[in-house]
């Protein structure tokens, strides 16, 4: 006898093929945003000033004071050929999203930069000028990374070793780039301009981290309560999040009792506190930071292929 075909497999295709789009849509918008951010910090705070910054965009800053070549064409030149060697290893939808990048910040770095020629902005304070051009570039960098995109340069080569390795993003960007702050006295002879780009890149780093790691950190929860069915129901529904039912024992009074285990994404937390408080307010409830979290809804793990 045939089986009756499940009339609800093509919704159900409809509705993950709809959620992969408006996924992947907004790790676009946010990767702009990322990339809007990074062109302000860069050019209205740190290269109108002279001060330097890392990577590609620290290579083009110093073509750009020592040779005169505008900054949106080296930019563009060296990140087209780093990308073509990161294909084979970033596969290429993180490299699309860089191409993306790349291209959202060419575009808008010729804008900032006449703009930043006529503000001139914090001119007399060339210490303030780093601090707040190196939160508007790792804010931006770090957006990139969370979403899966970069604004390239030694963003890539970071990106490559964080797949293999859980090293710190900004740590590998930070040792990446000091040859080439070390290497703007060639173009200032002034050890003044070389110190304030140390300060951008531990500042950027900083920021980087900080970025990154608050859109990963999670939270693990034991949940002791009699009322544990429904709670476990509400945030399998509502935040769409496992749970594993451990059998335990009082020790002072021996009962039997069902205890709930679930990991969630730090922002997931007052949202399963509610749910909760709503079920059983009496319930005990424990809640943890975790360093990582490996598996699906999670991070991927990291290893040699």
């Amino acid at each position: 006898m045939q089986k009756k075909k499940d009339e609800t497999y093509p919704a159900r295709k409809t509705s993950t093929v709809k959620r992969i789009l408006n996924s992947e849509f907004f790790d676009y918008v946010m990767i702009a945003i990322g990339m809007i951010a990074y062109g302000m910090g860069w050019t209205l705070f740190l290269l109108s000033n002279d001060i330097t910054t890392g990577g590609v965009a620290g290579v083009s800053s110093l073509l750009y004071w020592g040779m005169g070549v505008p900054v949106q064409v080296s930019y563009f030149a060296i990140n087209a050929l780093l990308l073509l060697g990161a294909l084979k290893v970033l596969g290429f939808r993180f490299c699309l999203k860089t191409i993306y990048a790349v291209a959202v910040l060419t575009l808008l770095l010729s804008f900032f930069t006449d703009l930043g020629a006529k503000m001139h902005l914090l001119q007399d304070q060339p210490f303030m000028a780093s601090i707040i051009g190196a939160i508007f570039c790792g804010s931006g960098v770090g957006l990139g990374l969370s979403f899966n995109g970069s604004t390239g340069g030694t963003d890539i080569i970071a990106a490559i070793v964080n797949k293999y390795r859980d090293i710190s993003l900004g740590r590998v960007i930070l040792l990446c780039d000091i040859v080439i702050i070390t290497c703007s006295y060639l173009v200032f002879h002034d050890w003044e301009k070389v110190i304030y780009g140390y300060v951008v890149l531990c500042v950027t780093a900083f920021c980087i981290d900080q970025v990154v790691n608050s859109r990963r950190s999670s939270v693990q929860f034991f949940i002791i309560s009699r009322h544990y069915e429904e709670i476990a129901r509400r945030i399998n529904l509502e935040p769409h999040r496992g749970v594993t039912v451990l059998n335990a024992q009082g020790f002072y009074s021996g009962n039997d009792i069902k205890m709930l285990f679930v990991l969630a994404k730090k922002r997931q937390s007052s949202e399963i506190f509610h749910i909760i408080n709503e079920v059983d307010p009496t319930a005990f409830v424990s809640q943890s930071r975790v360093i990582g979290v490996y598996g699906e809804g999670f991070d991927h793990f990291k290893f040699h292929k």
